[in-house]
C-alpha cells in the first residue's frame, strides 16, 4: 500500500535543494532541505513540480498549475488560498490578508499559518511581508524570501 508522501523527487535551485513531496493526490510539500536524504521516488506530480519550479527559477513561469493536497486545518487552508491570490512580483501584509479572510482580528494567526505553509514558493508565503513594508521571518530564511522577491521583480 502506498503511504502519504511516498513520492519525493528534489530540485537544485540558486536558493538551495528542494524537496517535493507528493501522494497519490498531488503534492503535499516543498521544503528546502540541506540533504537530500530520501531516494528519489517520482510520480506525475513530482514531476510536474520540478519542471514548473524549474520554469519559475528561469524566471519563465509566473503562476503554477498544479494538484496541491497540503495537510492543515481549515484556517490553514483558508489563509494558504488567500496566499496564491497575491500577484506575481507583489506582496501583501498580514493584516491585509486577515482582513481579506474576513478575520482582520487574526493577523498573529495569520502569520502562523503562513509560517506553516508547507507548500513553498507555489503557495506564495514569501510574497507577504510586515504592515511597515519591511521582510518579515520566512522559514528558510530572509534572505531566500528577499531573493526570492529579487527574482519575481527582475521577471516583472
Amino acid at each position: 500500500m502506498i503511504k502519504s508522501n511516498d513520492f519525493v523527487e528534489y530540485l537544485d535551485s540558486k536558493f538551495g535543494t528542494l524537496e517535493v513531496s507528493a501522494d497519490q493526490v498531488g503534492i503535499t510539500a516543498i521544503r528546502f532541505v540541506d540533504d537530500q536524504v530520501k531516494l528519489p521516488n517520482k510520480s506525475v506530480f513530482t514531476q510536474q513540480a520540478v519542471a514548473q519550479l524549474d520554469e519559475y527559477f528561469a524566471g519563465k513561469r509566473t503562476h503554477f498549475n498544479l494538484s496541491l493536497n497540503p495537510k492543515g486545518t481549515d484556517f490553514q487552508h483558508q489563509v494558504w488560498r488567500q496566499l496564491v491570490t497575491i500577484g506575481y512580483g507583489k506582496t501583501c501584509s498580514y493584516a491585509a490578508i486577515a482582513k481579506a479572510i474576513n478575520n482582520p482580528k487574526a493577523v498573529r494567526a495569520v502569520g502562523a499559518a503562513n509560517g506553516r505553509n508547507p507548500l513553498t514558493i507555489v503557495v506564495p508565503c514569501h510574497r507577504v511581508i510586515g504592515s511597515n513594508g519591511k521582510l518579515t521571518g520566512y522559514a528558510w530564511g530572509t534572505s531566500i524570501k528577499a531573493g526570492l522577491l529579487e527574482l519575481e521583480k527582475s521577471v516583472v
